[in-house]
């Protein structure tokens, strides 16, 4: 089975001012192209922390400097924004793009964006249901009727401009609930799980949830990504070192705020190893516990956040390097290999 490689970030700033740190994203990106990864995703916050709260706009930079690579959102919170707003910039980014673009959305892990644009939070899971048929609607026909408790109604007028893309590729983001894994399988949609946490093998339900409620449904298996945070350097212990610091800052900052217990370094370096959630390590480390995955899971993309926390940028370029031209390509052509 082929396996697509990528990388995604949420532009975390660390101690570059927001200037700065959007210079250094698409430089990354550029690099990503070059290297042959095959996604580059770029999330989207609301806190002072993160440069990026508009994706498209990102995006849209980015495929201007890239030639191949696919561009997606990673994720667009779709609860608290509006389905044709999005579908458009989404579409405007494939015409510039040459038919490159994706959209994946999700509920968000964070909830600044629901007060900041006027929605109530007692409507989370509605919210993006509602939106999700929209969109979806959107992405079929140019002139839509329409009508829902959240959005004002569409009478047949056409959203434009239309993508090179048809159907716009939309996949879904799913944490830890079963029931979002099902409403992407039901909805024939490709699943983008997210595994940052806890032993993966705890995830292989989704998986299969995902992919049941598909053959039920009538739909065509439906893709996976996998979802991870990671770090590669030359030897495991410049992995951990160089990137402890950073991702426990941002892991304790964000456990003040939901109660987690501060992230010490055994558990950081225990969930590097091949059954924990990270992919922090050296080249091969990362090809082991890929292809180990791949035996859990039956994946067809895997997508790594480098930047937690606002690690140094010279790291991230070389864990995209090596991703890219030591990691890809040893995985699929161990994957190549006949059983």
């Amino acid at each position: 089975m082929l396996v697509e490689f990528g990388v995604f970030t949420f532009a975390d700033r660390g101690e570059a001012n927001a200037e700065q740190r959007l210079r250094d994203l698409l430089e990354e990106v550029s690099l990503a192209d070059e290297v042959g990864l095959d996604v580059f995703g770029v999330g989207e916050h609301h806190r002072p922390e993160y440069a990026v709260s508009a994706p498209a706009v990102v995006l849209a930079a980015a495929a201007v400097k890239t030639s191949r690579i696919r561009l997606t959102s990673a994720v667009t919170v779709l609860s608290s924004d509006d389905p044709v707003r999005v579908f458009q910039e989404f579409s405007t980014v494939d015409l510039l793009s040459g038919g490159r673009a994706e959209i994946m959305v999700g509920r968000g892990s964070f909830i600044e964006s629901f007060p900041l644009f006027g929605y109530d939070l007692r409507d989370y899971d509605a919210l993006f249901a509602e939106k999700l048929d929209l969109l979806l609607r959107l992405r079929e026909d140019e002139h839509v009727t329409w009508s829902g408790r959240f959005r004002t109604s569409l009478a047949g007028e056409g959203v434009y401009p239309r993508p090179l893309q048809y159907p716009l590729p939309v996949w879904v983001a799913v944490g830890g609930t079963p029931e979002s894994a099902v409403r992407a399988g039901s909805l024939g949609l490709p699943m983008a799980l997210a595994i940052i946490g806890g032993m993966p093998e705890q995830f292989k339900p989704f998986a299969e949830l995902h992919r049941r409620a598909a053959r039920e449904a009538g739909h065509e298996p439906p893709r996976l990504s996998i979802n991870s945070h990671g770090y590669i350097a030359p030897t495991s212990e410049e992995a951990l070192d160089e990137s402890f610091p950073y991702v426990a800052a941002a892991m304790n900052r964000i456990g003040r705020e939901r109660g987690w217990p501060p992230l010490a370094r055994a558990d950081y370096e225990a969930a590097a190893e091949l059954r924990g959630a990270n992919f922090v390590g050296t080249p091969e480390q990362l090809v082991e516990k890929i292809l180990f995955q791949h035996e859990v899971f039956g994946h067809d993309r895997f997508l790594v956040q480098f930047t937690v926390g606002g690690i140094p940028h010279e790291g991230i370029l070389r864990s995209i390097e090596l991703l890219g031209r030591e990691v890809a390509p040893a995985v699929r052509a161990a994957l190549a290999q006949p059983e």
